[in-house]
């Protein structure tokens, strides 16, 4: 059984996949909100499927469409049962990003998930010295944090290590290009690590997909790809892989 700890299946264009997925099987995926918009969809998704679990965050793409009660919203969908804080985080790899908005904003979805002790998922394009920074000064969540597709330098990676982060493996990271986030993923301690599509987000090269979508976009059955790759570059077998990733799942996400 596969566990996915990063996608978007609330993206209209992977509804065809669910059922795909149920027959893989998946023990779980973690459903990500990244904006008032999808929360409750995200919501109706994990009602429908066990497997699924909510997460609901703010986005640092999606800032300027909060609302004036996007606080008060975030603190009801997260008493939704088995969910967790995501997608929030910093990107200064963006257009014209607003560093003060992300950083208020972060810090205070950070806080939210220390004081409930859920899980929070983040992103981070960019922007690793303030990451590290804001991580050292905020309050986190005793239960850990995941780094989503940490595209990171391992020194940084284990600076984050000792505040109690995981890191997500994605088969992005596959192409050719990428070999220093192979190396990062190779070198990660196993009790740290995850497996992601961010599915329709980040393909894996054409070759190493297992699964296609007409619209090009990464589809969520690739989980099982990723896993194979990972546990190649870890020199491991893939059902050794599988379970230290069970392991760390139910560790991190309770």
């Amino acid at each position: 059984m596969w566990i996915d700890a990063h996608n978007h299946l609330q993206a209209p264009l992977l509804a065809e996949t669910l059922p795909i997925l149920t027959s893989l099987p998946m023990e779980a995926a973690v459903v990500n909100g990244t904006t008032e918009a999808d929360w409750p969809h995200v919501q109706e998704l994990a009602a429908e499927y066990p497997w699924i679990r909510p997460a609901f965050g703010l986005h640092p793409w999606f800032l300027a469409r909060r609302t004036a009660n996007w606080k008060k919203a975030l603190d009801q969908f997260l008493s939704t049962p088995q969910s967790s804080l995501g997608e929030i985080g910093l990107d200064l790899w963006m257009k014209d990003p607003d560093r003060a908005a992300q950083e208020e904003i972060f810090r205070w979805q950070l806080t939210l998930a220390a004081e409930r002790n859920i899980p929070a998922t983040i992103h981070c394009l960019k922007a690793f010295g303030l990451l590290t920074k804001i991580l050292r000064t905020n309050p986190l969540p005793a239960c850990g944090f995941l780094l989503h597709a940490w595209s990171g330098s391992i020194e940084i990676a284990r600076e984050c290590l000792d505040m109690g982060a995981y890191f997500s493996f994605s088969g992005h990271f596959l192409h050719e290009r990428k070999a220093a986030r192979r190396e990062v993923f190779r070198q990660l301690p196993l009790e740290r690590l995850l497996v992601e599509t961010d599915a329709p987000s980040m393909n894996l090269p054409d070759h190493l997909a297992k699964a296609t979508l007409e619209s090009g976009a990464n589809h969520p059955a690739n989980i099982v790809a990723c896993y194979e790759h990972l546990a190649r570059i870890r020199g491991m077998e893939v059902a050794d892989l599988a379970l230290a990733v069970r392991n760390n799942f139910h560790r991190l996400f309770q």
